[in-house]
C-alpha cells in the first residue's frame, strides 16, 4: 500500500506536533511579563489578539512569533523525518505526489494542538498564527497567500476576526490554486482545518452580527470585551 511505511513515523510526528503546538505561549509570555493570566481579561483567549489587547505590543508580538514558529518548526522537522521513510522517493510527500496526505495530517495535528491544547483542559487559541506557521513549513506559497485575505479583512474593517475568518475560508481555495494536482485527501484535510478555525470564531461571529465585536487596538486595555 502506497505510504504504508509512513504510518508509524507519521503517528510519532503527529503526536510530537500536537503536544508542541499545544504549548500556550500567550499564557506563558503574559505571565513572564507580569501581565498575569491573559485568559482572565479581554476575550479570554490565549492567542495573539488577546495577548496584544491585555499584555501590550511586546507580549502580542512575542506570542505571534512563538505561535507561528512552533507550527513552522514542527512541520519542517516532520518533513525531514518522514522523508527518511518515504519509499521510493521523498518527492511522494509533495502536493500531488501520492503521499501528500501525510504532511497534511501533520499540519492538522499542529492546528489541533493549539486549538485543543492538552495543557489547558483542551481549551486553546483560535488557530490563526499556528495555521500560518504550519502552512509556511510545507506549502509556503499558501502560507504567504493567507496574509492577503487576512490583511484585507483587518484593514478594511479593523476587526481581526474578519481577517481571520477570511484567511481560514481561503485556505482550501489557495491550496487548489497553487497545487491543482494535490490529492482529494489533502484538500479535505485543509477544508476541515478551515471549518475548525471558522467554528473557533463562532463567538466573534455572534458579536459581529450584534455589532459589539472589539476592533483592533494597539493599546492595552484590561477587561475589554
Amino acid at each position: 500500500m502506497l505510504g504504508s511505511e509512513l504510518i508509524l513515523p507519521l503517528i510519532a510526528c503527529m503526536a510530537a506536533t500536537y503536544f508542541i503546538c499545544g504549548i500556550p505561549f500567550g499564557l506563558i509570555i503574559g505571565e513572564l511579563f507580569g501581565k498575569g493570566d491573559i485568559r482572565k481579561s479581554g476575550s479570554g483567549n490565549i492567542g495573539t489578539t488577546n495577548a496584544l489587547r491585555v499584555g501590550g505590543k511586546l507580549v502580542g508580538a512575542l506570542t505571534l512569533l512563538c505561535d507561528v514558529l512552533k507550527g513552522l518548526i514542527c512541520v519542517l522537522v516532520s518533513h525531514v523525518v518522514l522523508s527518511w521513510f518515504c519509499d521510493p522517493s521523498p518527492a511522494l510527500l509533495l502536493p500531488g505526489g501520492g503521499c501528500d496526505w501525510a504532511l497534511s495530517l501533520v499540519t492538522f495535528a499542529g492546528l489541533a494542538g493549539h486549538m485543543f491544547t492538552p495543557y489547558l483542559h483542551f481549551k486553546g487559541g483560535k488557530g490563526i498564527a499556528v495555521g500560518f506557521g504550519v502552512c509556511l513549513g510545507w506549502i509556503w506559497p499558501v502560507g504567504l497567500a493567507l496574509w492577503i485575505p487576512f490583511l484585507v479583512g483587518v484593514i478594511a474593517t479593523r476587526y481581526v476576526s474578519v481577517g481571520s475568518i477570511a484567511a481560514a475560508i481561503s485556505l482550501p481555495i489557495w491550496t487548489m490554486v497553487f497545487y491543482p494536482t494535490s490529492s482529494l485527501a489533502m484538500r479535505i484535510i485543509y477544508a476541515v482545518m478551515a471549518i475548525l478555525v471558522v467554528w473557533a470564531h463562532r463567538s466573534n461571529i455572534k458579536k459581529l452580527i450584534h455589532g459589539n465585536e472589539s476592533k483592533l487596538s494597539f493599546s492595552s486595555k484590561k477587561g475589554e470585551k
